[in-house]
């Protein structure tokens, strides 16, 4: 290979490389004071709204929406109403299709907070029967409908796995993997790398660990996570949760 058959096989390498990163890296499609949207793969994108907390000041938290065949559903809503409602706008204006179900991954105000304007919006909801029971328990909004320990939700033709793998963050957190993208929602039972164990008011950290590492069991193939707080990654945000409640 002569020196100028080189040099045009080097720019088109790099070229390659350069529409590779930008077809696979995740980009903001909308930003807010309020609501943060960005999108993970051409289907999947993660919401980020704000919580204020006495303890832990302006906290992002991450939910999930999957879009295809012009159905939509949202895993956690937003933190709050105004938050809730900026999102549900968006999707209604930007993806064309029907949002079929709102999913939150556990009771807390991060996924529940703006449930209330998922009901007004005739989007029903759906969450993990143990979920429903501590709803009831602490006079909180209860969603609609209930699931056992596994459901198989389709989206379009998007095949998404939610599942409760056991205790952590809360009684009843669950995730939800969508095997086509190798991509786990892994809410407040996942951290990010760097993170502190963060709020354990509801946690049993002795199980939080073997919990994480069934997950991973269970998804070898996992190959990007978003984390309920903090930045999307791999399958070194299990390792990281999984050493952090480790240790003594």
């Amino acid at each position: 290979m002569n020196i100028l058959s080189k040099s045009i096989f080097f720019l088109l390498f790099l070229t390659s490389c350069s529409s590779f990163q930008k077809k696979h890296s995740s980009k903001i499609v909308y930003q807010s004071k309020n609501l943060i949207i960005t999108q993970i793969t051409p289907n999947i994108f993660q919401h980020t709204s704000f919580l204020h907390s006495d303890s832990f000041g302006n906290v992002p938290c991450n939910g999930m929406i999957v879009y295809d065949s012009n159905e939509m559903a949202v895993f956690d809503t937003p933190a709050n109403d105004v938050s809730s409602r900026e999102l549900i706008k968006w999707m209604r204006n930007s993806l064309d299709g029907e949002i079929t179900v709102v999913i939150p991954t556990h009771f807390h105000d991060d996924c529940i907070g703006g449930l209330n304007v998922f009901h007004e919006h005739n989007i029903p909801s759906m969450v993990y029967f143990k979920t429903i029971a501590i709803a009831k328990e602490k006079q909180l909004l209860v969603p609609q409908e209930r699931f056992g320990n596994h459901l198989k939700l389709t989206v379009g033709k998007e095949i998404i796995l939610i599942n409760f793998f056991g205790e952590g963050h809360t009684k009843d957190n669950i995730v939800a993997y969508v095997p086509a993208k190798k991509l786990l929602f892994g809410g407040c039972l996942i951290k990010e790398l760097n993170a502190g164990k963060g709020n354990l008011e509801d946690a049993n950290e002795q199980d939080w660990a073997q919990t994480v590492q069934l997950i991973k069991d269970t998804y070898p193939d996992i190959k990007k996570v978003i984390p309920g707080h903090g930045t999307v990654g791999n399958q070194q945000l299990l390792d990281y949760t999984i050493n952090l409640f480790n240790k003594k």
